[in-house]
């Protein structure tokens, strides 16, 4: 299984900005990645608030695996995106 070296919430967060800007989603720009780089880090709040919602599996999810690994994975993601300053 490959492993991501990216932090989850900046991939999603990236996918959302690409999804917006890119000719392959909704917008017009053929060649994007620039535009991504530069513009990733304002969907961050978006990012957050779909890892949030993944906080819970729906049932069949939860029947193909375990729950609680599932809940603390997605928990330790978006403790990972809290900035390192931040107060618990």
């Amino acid at each position: 299984m490959d492993v991501s070296t990216t932090p989850l919430v900046e991939r999603i967060a990236r996918v959302l900005t690409a999804q917006r800007i890119s000719a392959n989603g909704d917008g017009d720009q053929e060649s994007a990645s620039g535009a991504v780089d530069a513009a990733w880090k304002d969907h961050l709040p978006d990012a957050l608030a779909v890892l949030r919602t993944l906080r819970e599996p729906d049932s069949a999810m939860a029947h193909a695996g375990d729950p609680q690994i599932w809940e603390t994975m997605v928990l330790t993601a978006l403790d990972g995106a809290k900035p390192a300053n931040a107060e618990s």
